[in-house]
């Protein structure tokens, strides 16, 4: 609790110091499905050139946050703020104003080749190869074909490619090899580091995305109970993960 309250405080001086800086932002979002109420005064802001990662056990709201941010679901209360303004845009709106989400399910289209998935986005073929050169040699084969690594490679290549200015990311390293995922963050990093756009990035993998992340979230039952560099929370890492992740050590 006492982590909560001095994160909230920290969250109301900063807003008026560095507010424009933001490129996205939460701030006290209630939200559900229905009358199922998920998420419970959620604040939390990105970046302009910074990883975030939004950390929590299943069921914590991550995937419902994001949804929220992206526009495919509406908040009950609070404000979504995209470059300082407050927008209530749908999902489609939100992505030609600069925002992509990747969702959970790897967002490939399985009957297409990679090539096509590719030109599907709103960038260029070679942007997305440029990423990820072993697609090349893949460009012929239907997506549907290539291993879970490849899938998630294909997605980002096509949704970085785009050039977005806010990156939602839902779980990109559910079920993938150790050196498949730390390949796709350091990709990720790179690009960020380059292009200066800002990402979300969910992952039940505390470990995972503290080698990528700048800042780091926790959630649980739909609630920020922890903010803090990934630098503090790494060194908080076991009890993080046995009292909000529900692992032990």
């Amino acid at each position: 609790m006492t982590d909560t309250t001095q994160v909230t405080e920290s969250h109301a001086d900063d807003t008026e110091v560095c507010g424009e800086r933001w490129l996205l932002e939460a701030i006290d979002i209630h939200a559900g499905y229905g009358r199922i109420p998920i998420l419970r005064g959620v604040n939390l802001h990105v970046a302009a050139g910074e990883i975030v990662a939004l950390l929590g056990a299943n069921g914590a709201g991550k995937s419902t946050t994001l949804h929220t941010l992206a526009g495919d679901l509406r908040e009950s209360s609070g404000e979504v703020r995209l470059f300082g303004t407050r927008v209530r845009t749908s999902l489609h709106q939100r992505a030609r104003q600069g925002v992509c989400l990747m969702p959970e399910e790897r967002a490939v289209i399985p009957g297409l080749s990679v090539k096509d998935n590719l030109r599907m986005g709103k960038g260029s073929l070679t942007d997305g190869l440029a990423l990820f050169p072993v697609l090349q040699d893949l460009l012929k084969r239907k997506a549907g074909l290539l291993s879970g690594g490849e899938q998630q490679m294909l997605a980002l290549a096509r949704a970085v490619a785009s050039r977005p200015e806010v990156l939602l990311i839902d779980e990109v390293s559910m079920g993938l090899a150790p050196l498949v995922v730390r390949r796709i963050y350091e990709v990720l990093r790179e690009t960020v580091n380059q292009r200066g756009f800002g990402v979300l990035i969910v992952d039940q993998q505390l470990r995972n995305a503290l080698t990528v992340a700048d800042r780091a979230y926790v959630m649980s039952r739909g609630q920020i109970v922890l903010e803090g560099t990934t630098t503090d929370l790494r060194h908080r890492a076991d009890e993080i993960e046995e009292q909000y992740l529900g692992l032990t050590t």
